[in-house]
């Protein structure tokens, strides 16, 4: 066994991860499709897509303990004598199955992706429920895309988000990519991340505060292809 396979073999399943991300994400766009058609039948549907979103949120957590302690394991081997390496697997095992057996559904529950899962369902089911209710005119709707296309410019990079992610304390958007890399360089100086919206009187931006806003990136992308269409 060497260390460097073994970085290998981590750097494949954050790979892997990053898969599982990406699908989970691809469930919840299907998901939000049913809601928006307003038909009792697909809610069954729904329900077993929110159990998927459930298990691919288990198998992150697990991902992110497996290879947090086989870092922490293989920190504490390079500084001791070889020997140690043959205790290596038993070692990740133990301290894999204990942190496995603190994982509560609580802890799935409050996955970020899971969070968005339910969030978007129940957007979708109450704008599919409004416009259904409502013949917006022509003026209004013209007013309600240029309010869109406001919120959809990203306060740090003021171009237009790919990724939206919404700050559940203060409400606002921003970027992925962008709020993260603040959030990244405030705290190696030692320092909070301020919400970058002005006027916001949010102080302490942190990433578990951020979800993705899967209705937002989906209007994003809708008036995209709107736009390449004219």
């Amino acid at each position: 066994m060497s260390l460097s396979a073994v970085h290998g073999t981590l750097s494949s399943l954050k790979s892997c991860q990053a898969d599982i991300g990406t699908g989970m994400d691809i469930v919840t766009d299907v998901a939000m499709d049913l809601a928006e058609t307003q038909d009792e039948e697909v809610n069954p549907g729904i329900k077993e897509m929110e159990a998927m979103i459930l298990e691919c949120a288990k198998l992150d957590r697990e991902i992110n303990y497996f290879v947090d302690i086989v870092q922490q394991v293989t920190g504490e081997v390079t500084s001791q004598q070889p020997e140690a390496m043959f205790s290596l697997s038993a070692k990740v095992k133990e301290q894999f199955t204990e942190r496995i057996g603190r994982l509560s559904d609580a802890d799935l529950q409050n996955h970020q992706k899971v969070v968005a899962f339910k969030d978007s369902i129940k957007n979708s089911l109450n704008q599919a429920n409004q416009e259904s209710a409502e013949n917006t005119e022509e003026l209004d709707e013209d007013i309600a895309v240029t309010q869109t296309q406001v919120n959809f410019t990203c306060p740090l990079t003021q171009v237009e988000m790919v990724n939206p992610m919404k700050n559940k304390k203060c409400g606002h958007h921003y970027d992925e990519g962008a709020i993260l890399s603040m959030i990244k360089a405030r705290h190696s100086q030692k320092k909070k991340c301020r919400c970058p919206v002005v006027g916001c009187g949010n102080a302490d931006v942190k990433q578990s505060d951020l979800i993705p806003d899967q209705i937002l990136r989906r209007k994003i992308q809708s008036q995209k292809r709107n736009n390449n269409r004219t």
